[in-house]
C-alpha cells in the first residue's frame, strides 16, 4: 500500500552516500563513492579506508599492498572483504596501515601490517585477510571472551572498548599504556590503570592515545549522627512532662570541637570542624589554630609512612596528636592558606563552608610540599618519574562542579605568591561556619542518566603516549607510558575525542572544538601557544559543531550555522593535485591559520558524519526524502543552540552575580533548576547528534520515549522562577546587574533578545528567565514537522503526534496559567499594605482573588468595620484595618445559604476555632468569589465538621465513624467523580467506592468494592445498583465464587442477566427478578447438560427441555433443579423414546410409566413430530441486554429508543468527547495510549443535505468505525460493553455447542439495535435493504435508465451487517467460531481424514482421480521463483497460487471478507488456466467444480465446515443470489464431496 511504501521509504531513505576529497581549494570536487547499499561509517587511514555498509558488509579502497592476490597494490574502487561475508559487521577502524573490524556478536578481526603486533597475531608479519583476534581475561577462571564494542588503530597499535567499558590494548610502544617494557605485546591485554573508570571511547594517533571517561560519582554522604563525635552523648534530648513533650538540641560539648564528617568537600576527601554546641557557636581563632596545629602535625607523622601516591586518599582523625619538628612551620603555612582561602570562597560562595576549603587544601598542601622536598636539583630522569607517579593524585578528581573548580585553580595561582595573610579573621569563620541550606550545584548531577538513556556530560579526557608534539595535553613534551587525566579539560563536558597523527581534538556539548600538539600546518584552527594545552579552535560566533575527524596533518569539522544544512569547515595542509610532492615541498606547503569553509558542502545535502585520515577527508551525507531528514537536522541545531544559549545565561549573567556575593536562596533554587534543565537539554543535545550518526528509528528520540522527564524538569523550573518573580526577586537583581553590567546592562538586553523597548530591567529578567518555556512550543512545531512525514495511521505518527499535544499542553499551562498566576500575585503585594506583606508573602503562595472590588460582606458587621478576604491557594486571609486572620484551606469548611428560604446570596464558612458569613450583592459575586484551588477538608480532632468544601473544585470530607469521601462538590454535595471509603468494623476491612456522584448519591457507573470481597462494576442510581452492571463474588480459590453480568432493578437482579457459578460449574443464562431466577432460561454445566425452560422461585419448575452430552433428550415438567415431575417425552440417541409421566433426579435413577416407540419401523412423519428444535423456550434475543442499549439512548439524552430530538444526541456526543479532550490536555501526561486524533475527527459531524448517496454512506462508514474504536464515544462504549457481555455469555461453560443458534441470534440482535442507533443519528439513512440514491449525474452523460433497474450494484443496498460486521465480529470472534468448531467436529473429523488420506497421491494422480479434464492439468509450475516441469511425483505444486489464497480464509473476520477470498481463489484459477490454454473460455459448472475441488484439497483447511457454517449464518442477504453466492455454493459442496467421497 501507499503508505507502507511512504513510511519504508522514510526509514530507508536514501542515506549512507560517501564522499571523499583532499585539501581546501575552491577547485576541489568531492568523488561519490558508489556502492549499492548505503554506507553506515567509514574510516580512513593513512593511504587506506574501510567502509561498513547496510547488512553488515565491509568494503577496503586505497592502497592494499597486503592483499596478496591483487594485480595492483592500489584499488581505485572498494572491495568487498568476502572474509567476513558470514559475519554481521558493526563498526570499522583503519590505522597507518591495518584495520580492525568489531562483530555483532562482539569479536574482533584485524588485517594488514603486523610488524610491531598490531593486529594482536603472532608470527606473520602481514594478516592477508580479516583474522579472528581472541580478547581473553585471563584473570577470570576459567578464562573468558571478552566481548568489544569498538577499536581504534595506531600507527604500531590498537585499543579496543569492552562491553564493560573497560580498554584492552596490543601493539608496540608506550601508548599501549600497560605495565610493560617488552614490546611487540602480541596478546591482546587490558590497561589495568584505567580499572574502575566507565571508558566511553577510544582514539589512537600514530604513537598516542585518547579515551573519554564518564566521571565518578561524587561520594555518597553518611547520614547524619545522633551522638557528638567528640563526647558520644546525644545531640537532641527529648524530656516527658505531664502535658507535654520537649525536643531539645542544645547539646553542649565539653572538648569544644568536633569532627563533623558529613560536611567533607564533595570533590575531595578530607576533615572539615563543626561548632559544638549552642554555648559556643563560634569557635575563636586561637581553637582553630589549635585544631589545624594538630591535624597537620597528625597529617605529617602519617605522611612519612605513606609514598605521595596515596596522599590524597589520607584520613585525618583527631584521635592521634602525634607532633613532629615540622608541625609549627607547616602549621602557619595551612593558616595563612587558609585565612586567603577563606576571604576569596566566601565572597564568591558563602554556601560553600570554609571547614571544606581547609580540608580540601590541607590535602593540596601535603603533596605540594612533598613535591618541593624533592624537585630542586632534579634532572629529566627525575621529572619523568615524578610525571610518572603524578597520576593517581589527580585520578580520583572527578565532579561536576566546574566554576568551583575555576575558583580552586585561581586560589591555587593565589597562593603561590608571598605575601598572604597571616591569620584567619573571626568575622570571616563566624559567616563561614554558620549552618545553612545546602547549596543546589551550579551543574548538576540529577538528571538519572541511567534511567534516561542519556549520554552523560560529566566526562574527563585521559591520554598517554608519546608525547614530542605536545598532543597529550599535559603541557610539555613528555612521554606518558600511563594514562594521565588531561586537566584543562576539567568540567568542558567533552562528548568526542578524535586523534590525528601528532595532534588531538575534543568536541564539547556547548558545540566547541579543543585542540592540542602539532600545528605546523594549522590543523589545530588557532595560532594559540603554547601548543601543549587544549585551546579552542577559532570559529565564528554561531557556528556550532558537532562532528570531528583528525588526519595526518589536518582537521575536518562539521559544524551547523543560521541555515538547517550542516557545513564543512577544514583547516590544515593544503593538498595539491600533482603526481608526487617531496617530503620539502609538503612542509612548506599552503595551510590554514584557523578553519576556513569548504565552498561545496552545500551541494552533498545533508551531512550525518565526517572521518578524516592520512591526507584524505570523507563525508557521509543523507538525501532528504520527503523533509523528514531536514526536520531531523533542525530538531539536533535547534537543541544545539537552546543549549548554547542556556549555558550563555549561565556564565554571563549568573556566575558573575554570584561573583558578587548573591546567596538568596531563591536565586540559588532558581540557578539549580536552571542547571538541571541546562543538564537536559546538553544531554538530549549530545543524544540527538548521535541519533543523526548511527540510527533512523523516530523510537529512539528521547524527547519521545522520557517526555514526562522533561515536562517535570520544565514545570519545576517555571515553579522557581515564579517562586522569585512573586518575592519581587527580579526587582533585588537589578542593582547589583548595574553594578557588574553598567548602567545599560547590556549583556542582559543581548540575551533576552526582548523586542519591547523601554522595559524595566526587572521585566527584561523576567522575561529572559521564562525564555525556555518558549522552547517547548519548539519541541512541539518540530515533533509535528516530523509526524507530518509518517502515514496518518502508523504507530510513528501516532506517537509523535501524542509528543507534540503533550509538549504544547505544557507550555500553554506554565505561559498561561502559571506565569499569570505569578503576575497577579506580584501586582497584589505591590499594592498591599506592607505591614502584613512580611507575614503573608510565601514564595509558592498565589493569589486567587480578592474582594476588594467585589461586594462582599460580613453577615452582622459593625457599622464602621472594614473586613477584606484574600483567597490565597493554601489559604484564607480575613484582614481587619491592622490585623489579619489566616485560615488554612486544610481545615476550612464552606457551604452555601440556601436562596430560596432566605433571600440572601451567602457563603457559611467554618474553621477550628470559629464560623461566619459572607453575603454577596448578587449570585454572580457569590460564585466569583467561591472559585477555588485543590483544597482539601481534614477534619481537626474533636471537632468534627459537617461542611462541604466550595462548588464545582475538589475536596475532602471526613465523618466522625471514619467514612471520607474525596473527589469533586457542586454546590455544596458530592457530584462528578469521586473516592469514598466506609470503614466495616465486623469485616476488619472498609467498603470502597470509585466513580459518578450526583447531588450527594452514588449515581453514574462505577466500581465498588465490599469489605466482604465482592466487586460490582455498573451502574448506580440513588446509592443503588441500577441498570447494567457486573458483580464479582470470592475468588477462584475461595467456597463460592461467582460472577454475575446482567440488570439490576433497585439493588437487585432484576431483567436478563448471566450467573456462572464457578464451584458448581454451571452457568444460568435468563431471567431474574428480585435476585431470583424467574421466567425463561438457559442453564449449560461443565458436564455437557443443557436445560432450557421456566424458572420458577430460583428453581426449574414448569416445562423445560434437557439434554445430555451423548444427545439423549427430555422434553416435560420439572419441579425442582434437575428434577422430572410430571409429564414428558424421553428421547434416546438412536430416535427412540418413551411417552409418559415422569418423576426423579436426572442422572439418578428415573420412575416411569407410560409407552415406548421405535419410529424407525414406523412411518417418517412421527420422526419429524419429534424433531426437537432448541431454543423455544430460551430467552429471545432481543430480550438480551436490554439495559445495555438502554443506558446508549440514555448517553445520547434520550428516555427511551428512538424517541427524541436529532440534535440531541449530537450535541450530548460533543459534551462527551470534549470532557474527555480537555482532560488530555490539563493532564497529557496521564495518557498511556491517545485517542487524540480520533477524538479530534470525530468531533466533525458527517454533515449531508438529501439522500443518502454511496459517497455519504462511506463517510458514514468510516465516522462508525472510529466511534466503535474509543470508550470515550457513547457507540464505542456499547460495542465494548456488548463484547464484554457476549464473552462473559459463552466462553468457559458457556462454549456449548447447543448454545451456537442463540449466539448468531443474539450478533444479529446486536446488528439490528445498533443499527437503529445508527439511523436515529443519521435519519437520512434508508433502512435495511434499501437502496442508496444515486448521485448527480454531470451534465451530457447519457447512462441508459434500463440498465440500472436491472439488477443493483453490489454496495448500493444498505444492509446492518455490511456497515457493523467489520466493526463488531472481529471482536466476537474467538467465542463464536469455537462454538461452529464445537457443532461442527464430527463432520468435520470426517472431512479431514479424506483430506489426509486424499493429499498423500501426488497432484498429477489426484487431477486425474477427481475427473479434472486433462487440458486444464498444469505443465509447469514456478518453484521458488524458477519454471519446472510437471512429473508425475510432483506434488503440492499445482495451482499453488490458487491454494495459497484459499488459506487465507482462516485469517478473516467476516463474511464478506471470506467471500472475497472465495472470489480471489476463483480468479487465481482462471489465471492460472488462461495462461495454460492461451485464449478466452469460460467456466461451466461440470470443467470448475473438480479443479476448485483440488484446491480446497490442497489448501488443508482445518475447520472448513465451521467456516462454511458462519458463512451461511450471517453474510448479507443481497449477495446470496449473487455471484458471491454461487461462489460460496461451490465451496459448501465441495466440503460435502469430501465428506463423502469414496477413496479407491
Amino acid at each position: 500500500s501507499l503508505s507502507k511504501k511512504r513510511n519504508k521509504l522514510i526509514n530507508k531513505s536514501e542515506k549512507g552516500l560517501l564522499h571523499t576529497w583532499r585539501g581546501y581549494s575552491y577547485s576541489t570536487t568531492p568523488e561519490r563513492v558508489l556502492l549499492s547499499r548505503p554506507v553506515l561509517q567509514a574510516a580512513l587511514g593513512a593511504r587506506h579506508g574501510v567502509l561498513l555498509v547496510e547488512g553488515g558488509h565491509v568494503y577496503s579502497f586505497g592502497e592494499l599492498p597486503w592483499k596478496q592476490n591483487q594485480t595492483s597494490s592500489v584499488v581505485t574502487e572498494p572491495v568487498l572483504e568476502a572474509v567476513l561475508s558470514e559475519q554481521r559487521v558493526v563498526f570499522v577502524a583503519a590505522g597507518s596501515a591495518h584495520s580492525g573490524v568489531v562483530t555483532e556478536d562482539g569479536g574482533v578481526h584485524m588485517w594488514g601490517e603486523n610488524a610491531h603486533g598490531q593486529c594482536g597475531l603472532s608470527g606473520l608479519s602481514v594478516i592477508p585477510n580479516p583474522t579472528p583476534v581472541g580478547v581473553l581475561n585471563s584473570v577470570a577462571t576459567p578464562p573468558q571472551t571478552v566481548t568489544i564494542l569498538e577499536v581504534a588503530c595506531g600507527d604500531q597499535h590498537t585499543l579496543a572498548l569492552s562491553a564493560k567499558h573497560e580498554v584492552w590494548a596490543w601493539g608496540s610502544g608506550c601508548q599501549l599504556g600497560l605495565n610493560t617494557s617488552t614490546f611487540p605485546v602480541w596478546k591482546p591485554q587490558k590497561v589495568e590503570h584505567l580499572a574502575g573508570r566507565h571508558v566511553l571511547q577510544v582514539a589512537c594517533g600514530a604513537a598516542h592515545s585518547l579515551v573519554l571517561v564518564r566521571c565518578l560519582p561524587p561520594p555518597q554522604e553518611p547520614r547524619k549522627q545522633d551522638k557528638c563525635g567528640q563526647c558520644h552523648q546525644l545531640l537532641y534530648t527529648m524530656t516527658d512532662k505531664e502535658d507535654h513533650v520537649i525536643i531539645s538540641d542544645g547539646h553542649h560539648c565539653p572538648l569544644g570541637v568536633e569532627l563533623d564528617s558529613d560536611e567533607s568537600s564533595p570533590t575531595e576527601p578530607g576533615p572539615s570542624i563543626a561548632t559544638g554546641g549552642k554555648s559556643s557557636p563560634y569557635p575563636d581563632e586561637q581553637a582553630v589554630k589549635a585544631y589545624l596545629k594538630r591535624l597537620s602535625d597528625h597529617a605529617l607523622a602519617e605522611h612519612t609512612t605513606k609514598t605521595p601516591s596515596t596522599l590524597h586518599s589520607a584520613q585525618v582523625s583527631l584521635k592521634h596528636n602525634s607532633v613532629t619538628p615540622m608541625g609549627s612551620a607547616l602549621n602557619n603555612l595551612v593558616v595563612s592558606c587558609a585565612s586567603a582561602v577563606g576571604e576569596r570562597v566566601v565572597s564568591t560562595y558563602e554556601a560553600l563552608s570554609l571547614r571544606k576549603v581547609i580540608g580540601y587544601w590541607v590535602n593540596v598542601f601535603f603533596s605540594f610540599y612533598t613535591v618541593c622536598l624533592h624537585v630542586p636539583g632534579e634532572g629529566r630522569e627525575r621529572v619523568e618519574e615524578r610525571l610518572r607517579q603524578e597520576e593517581p593524585i589527580q585520578g580520583k578528581k572527578s565532579s561536576s562542579l566546574e566554576d568551583i573548580r575555576e575558583e580552586e585553580a585561581e586560589l591555587s595561582r593565589r597562593l603561590s605568591l608571598p605575601g598572604l595573610l597571616s591569620q584567619v579573621s573571626p568575622r570571616l569563620l563566624r559567616r563561614t561556619s554558620r549552618h545553612r541550606a545546602r547549596a543546589i550545584p551550579l551543574a548538576p548531577g540529577g538528571i538519572p542518566e541511567a534511567d534516561a538513556h542519556l549520554p552523560s556530560l560529566q566526562t574527563e579526557v585521559w591520554s598517554w603516549g608519546r608525547g614530542q608534539e605536545g598532543q597529550l595535553g599535559h603541557g610539555d613534551l613528555l612521554s606518558r607510558p600511563q594514562p594521565v587525566y588531561v586537566k584543562s579539560l576539567n568540567g568542558k563536558e567533552v562528548l568526542r575525542v578524535a586523534a590525528g597523527a601528532h595532534h588531538s581534538l575534543a568536541l564539547t556539548a556547548q558545540s566547541q572544538v579543543f585542540s592540542w600538539g602539532c600545528n605546523t600546518s594549522g590543523q589545530l584552527g588557532h595560532m594559540e601557544s603554547p601548543t601543549t594545552l587544549p585551546h579552542l579552535t577559532k570559529l565564528s560566533d554561531g557556528i556550532r559543531v558537532w562532528d570531528i575527524g583528525a588526519g595526518q596533518q589536518h582537521t575536518l569539522l562539521l559544524a551547523g550555522g543560521d541555515c538547517i544544512q550542516p557545513i564543512l569547515y577544514y583547516s590544515g595542509q593544503q593538498v595539491k593535485e600533482v603526481m608526487e610532492q617531496t617530503e620539502e615541498e609538503e612542509q612548506t606547503g599552503e595551510y590554514t591559520q584557523q578553519p576556513v569553509l569548504l565552498p561545496f558542502c552545500m551541494n552533498l545535502g545533508y551531512v550525518s558524519s565526517v572521518c578524516a585520515g592520512g591526507r584524505t577527508c570523507a563525508a557521509l551525507t543523507d538525501r532528504n526524502v520527503m523533509g523528514f531528514i531536514a526536520s531531523l537536522h533542525e530538531l539536533a541545531a535547534a537543541e544545539r543552540k537552546y543549549y548554547c544559549k542556556l549555558r550563555n545565561i549561565n556564565s554571563l549573567l549568573l556566575q558573575p552575580l554570584l561573583k558578587l556575593g548573591m546567596t538568596v536562596w531563591l536565586l540559588q533554587n532558581l540557578i539549580g533548576r536552571l542547571g538541571r534543565l541546562s543538564q537536559l537539554t546538553g544531554q538530549n543535545s549530545a543524544s540527538l547528534t548521535s541519533f543523526l550518526r548511527r540510527s533512523r528509528d523516530i523510537r529512539g528520540l528521547v524527547i519521545l520515549e522520557d517526555a514526562h522527564l522533561f515536562l517535570d524538569t520544565y514545570s519545576e523550573y517555571c515553579s522557581a522562577v515564579g517562586d522569585l518573580l512573586v518575592m519581587g526577586g527580579f526587582q533585588a537583581l537589578v542593582k547589583p546587574c548595574h553594578d557588574v553590567f553598567g548602567k545599560g546592562a547590556e549583556v542582559v538586553q543581548k540575551l533576552s533578545k526582548c523586542s519591547e523597548e523601554g522595559l524595566p530591567l526587572a521585566d527584561i529578567l523576567a522575561h529572559l528567565f521564562y525564555m525556555p518555556i518558549k522552547h517547548l512550543h519548539e519541541y512541539g512545531r518540530l515533533l509535528l514537522k516530523l509526524a507530518t512525514c509518517y502515514e496518518v495511521s502508523s504507530v510513528d505518527y501516532q506517537k509523535l503526534q501524542d509528543a507534540c499535544s503533550k509538549y504544547e499542553s505544557m507550555a500553554l499551562h506554565l505561559k498561561r496559567r502559571r506565569r499569570k498566576e505569578a503576575e497577579y500575585t506580584l501586582h497584589f503585594w505591590k499594592s498591599f499594605p506592607g505591614k502584613m506583606t512580611d507575614s503573608l508573602r510565601k514564595p509558592s503562595r498565589r493569589l486567587i482573588c480578592e474582594s476588594s472590588n467585589k461586594a462582599l460582606t460580613l453577615q452582622n458587621a459593625g457599622r464602621f468595620s472594614v473586613n477584606w478576604f484574600i483567597l490565597f491557594n493554601d489559604a484564607l486571609v480575613h484582614a481587619q484595618f491592622s490585623t489579619h486572620h489566616v485560615f488554612p484551606l486544610a481545615t476550612l469548611w464552606v457551604e452555601p445559604i440556601s436562596e430560596a428560604n432566605t433571600g440572601l446570596y451567602g457563603l457559611k464558612v467554618t474553621s477550628p476555632e470559629e464560623s461566619f458569613t459572607l453575603l454577596a450583592s448578587s449570585p454572580a459575586e457569590k460564585t466569583v468569589d467561591s472559585r477555588r484551588p485543590r483544597m482539601r477538608a481534614d477534619g481537626s480532632q474533636g471537632n468534627p465538621m459537617d461542611g462541604k468544601p466550595l462548588e464545582e473544585e475538589l475536596g475532602v470530607v471526613k465523618w466522625p465513624d471514619g467514612r471520607m469521601y474525596t473527589g469533586t462538590f457542586k454546590n455544596g454535595l458530592e457530584d462528578g467523580f469521586g473516592d469514598y471509603v466506609v470503614p466495616n468494623k465486623n469485616l476488619n476491612s472498609c467498603d470502597n467506592y470509585q466513580g459518578q456522584w450526583k447531588d450527594g448519591k452514588i449515581h453514574g457507573f462505577g466500581t465498588f468494592r465490599y469489605a466482604s470481597g465482592e466487586i460490582y462494576e455498573g451502574s448506580f442510581q440513588d446509592n443503588m445498583r441500577h441498570g447494567h452492571g457486573m458483580l464479582r463474588s470470592g475468588r477462584l480459590n475461595s467456597t463460592s465464587p461467582s460472577v454475575f453480568i446482567g440488570q439490576w432493578q433497585y439493588d437487585k437482579k432484576s431483567g436478563y442477566g448471566v450467573f456462572d457459578d464457578i464451584t458448581r460449574g454451571e452457568k444460568y443464562m435468563g431471567m431474574w427478578l428480585d435476585d431470583q431466577r424467574q421466567g425463561n432460561g438457559v442453564v449449560v454445566t461443565q458436564f455437557g447438560l443443557y436445560y432450557e425452560g421456566a424458572f420458577n422461585n430460583n428453581k426449574m419448575m414448569g416445562t423445560g427441555v434437557l439434554l445430555s452430552e451423548d444427545d439423549t433428550t427430555f422434553e416435560g415438567d420439572f419441579s425442582e433443579d434437575w428434577t422430572l415431575n410430571g409429564k414428558g417425552v424421553l428421547t434416546m440417541p438412536n430416535g427412540d423414546y418413551i411417552e409418559g409421566s415422569f418423576s426423579g433426579v436426572w442422572g439418578t435413577g428415573l420412575k416411569m410409566s407410560g409407552s415406548y416407540y421405535k419410529p424407525s419401523l414406523y412411518d417418517s412423519d412421527k420422526e419429524k413430530a419429534h424433531a426437537l428444535k432448541l431454543g423455544r423456550l430460551a430467552v429471545h434475543s432481543e430480550e438480551k441486554w436490554k439495559a445495555v442499549f438502554l443506558e446508549c439512548w440514555n448517553r445520547l439524552g434520550c428516555d427511551s429508543p428512538g424517541q427524541g430530538q436529532t440534535t440531541t444526541p449530537w450535541d450530548n456526543i460533543a459534551v462527551a468527547l470534549t470532557a474527555n479532550r480537555r482532560q488530555q490536555r490539563d493532564s497529557p501526561e496521564l495518557l498511556s495510549r491517545s485517542h487524540h486524533k480520533t477524538l479530534e475527527s470525530l468531533e466533525f459531524i458527517p454533515q449531508h443535505v438529501g439522500p443518502v448517496t454511496l459517497e455519504v454512506y462511506h463517510t458514514i462508514r468510516r465516522y462508525l468505525v472510529k466511534a466503535c474504536d474509543t470508550p470515550l464515544h457513547p457507540l464505542g462504549r456499547l460495542v465494548e460493553t456488548l463484547v464484554s457481555v457476549y464473552r462473559m455469555t459463552y466462553v468457559g461453560v458457556g462454549a456449548n455447542r447447543r448454545l451456537l443458534p442463540q449466539a448468531v441470534n443474539e450478533i444479529k440482535s446486536y446488528l439490528s439495535r445498533i443499527f437503529q442507533l445508527v439511523r436515529f443519528l443519521f435519519p437520512d439513512l434508508p433502512e435495511e435493504g434499501g437502496s442508496l440514491a444515486d448521485p448527480p449525474k454531470e451534465k451530457g452523460g447519457s447512462d441508459p435508465a434500463g440498465k440500472q433497474l436491472e439488477s443493483p450494484k453490489p454496495g448500493c443496498v444498505v444492509s446492518s451487517s455490511a456497515l457493523l460486521l467489520p466493526v463488531l465480529l472481529p471482536r466476537l470472534y474467538p467465542p463464536l467460531f469455537t462454538l461452529y468448531a464445537l457443532e461442527k467436529e464430527k463432520e468435520d473429523d470426517v472431512y479431514w481424514e479424506c483430506v489426509l488420506r486424499l493429499n498423500k497421491q501426488p497432484d498429477l494422480a489426484l487431477l486425474a482421480f477427481l475427473g479434472v479434464q486433462q487440458k486444464f492439468w498444469p505443465v509447469t509450475v514456478t518453484v521458488h521463483g524458477e519454471k519446472q516441469q510437471v512429473l508425475s511425483s510432483t506434488k503440492d505444486a499445482c495451482f499453488a497460487s490458487a491454494v495459497e489464497t484459499l488459506q487465507q480464509i482462516s485469517t478473516t473476520f467476516t463474511p464478506s471478507d471470506k467471500l472475497q477470498v472465495i472470489q480471489l481463489t476463483f480468479e487465481e484459477i482462471t489465471q492460472e488456466v488462461l495462461a495454460l490454454l492461451k485464449q478466452d473460455f469460460l467456466w461451466s459448472m461440470d470443467d470448475l467444480f473438480p479443479v476448485f475441488l483440488f484446491v480446497v484439497l490442497h489448501a488443508r483447511i482445518r475447520n472448513l465446515g465451521s467456516e462454511v457454517s458462519l458463512i451461511e449464518d450471517l453474510m448479507d442477504p443481497c449477495v446470496q443470489h449473487g455471484e458471491h453466492g454461487i461462489m460460496f455454493t461451490t465451496l459448501k459442496a465441495c466440503y460435502y464431496q469430501i465428506q463423502h467421497e469414496k477413496i479407491t
